[in-house]
């Protein structure tokens, strides 16, 4: 039993070794590290060095967007190859980051909630996505019929979300629904009530969004 097991590390540790490596190569640059939706945001430049603690660089703003990168020394790749760490001068993790999609990476620190680690040219162009959301948009059904008006604002309601007013004479399904906030998350959009309902949208085109799951009686986001 013994040699069995000895055998399979030593088949399977090149491979391991060769994802770890595989990873550190793609992880070298310019990084955003940010709250979900990007409302607190933090540069973090990875750099190449010795495996178990490369170099890095935080932007002098860090510590107060995101108090607990004032810990973060140096960075690391864990587990089987698949794990980004952020740690302190100790080697312990301050935060662990798993790739969720391609070029995007979710960590959670207990107490906080997730935080995003991503590419930042990526995540630039995020926001300004985010900046061509603001504004006037319509409500309709399939066929064209408007049911509701509402605006998208910059204005921060939470942490991670967005305030959104309904206009008059709102369509009963819709002001009964009564999102009061808004945010982009994994390139949908979300509608979020005070109730803790959620509405998301899917794009279409840059001006039409259609709520997922689709239905026979579909519901479409239109800039106005």
């Amino acid at each position: 039993m013994t040699a069995l097991v000895f055998s399979l590390l030593v088949s399977t540790s090149p491979a391991h070794a060769q994802d770890a490596n595989s990873l550190k190569k793609a992880m070298i640059g310019q990084w955003e590290l940010s709250t979900t939706e990007r409302s607190k945001t933090c540069v973090v430049t990875l750099k190449d060095g010795p495996a178990q603690g490369l170099k890095l660089e935080l932007e002098p703003g860090c510590a107060a967007a995101l108090p607990f990168t004032k810990d973060i020394a140096a960075w690391s790749i864990r587990g089987l190859g698949d794990i980004v760490r952020l740690q302190d001068a100790a080697g312990q993790p301050v935060i662990d980051f798993t790739e969720v999609e391609s070029g995007i990476f979710e960590g959670l620190r207990s107490g906080e909630g997730i935080y995003i680690l991503q590419n930042l040219a990526a995540a630039r162009s995020l926001a300004k996505s985010m900046d061509q959301m603001i504004g006037d948009w319509a409500m309709v059904r399939g066929n064209g019929r408007p049911i509701c008006g509402l605006t998208l604002t910059n204005t921060e309601a939470t942490a991670d979300n967005f305030q959104v007013f309904l206009k008059p004479r709102c369509d009963p399904f819709v002001a009964t629904f009564a999102p009061n906030m808004w945010r982009l998350e994994r390139g949908e959009l979300l509608l979020l009530s005070a109730g803790g309902e959620t509405w998301r949208f899917q794009a279409d085109d840059n001006a039409q969004w259609r709520r997922v799951p689709d239905s026979v009686d579909p519901l479409i986001l239109l800039r106005q």
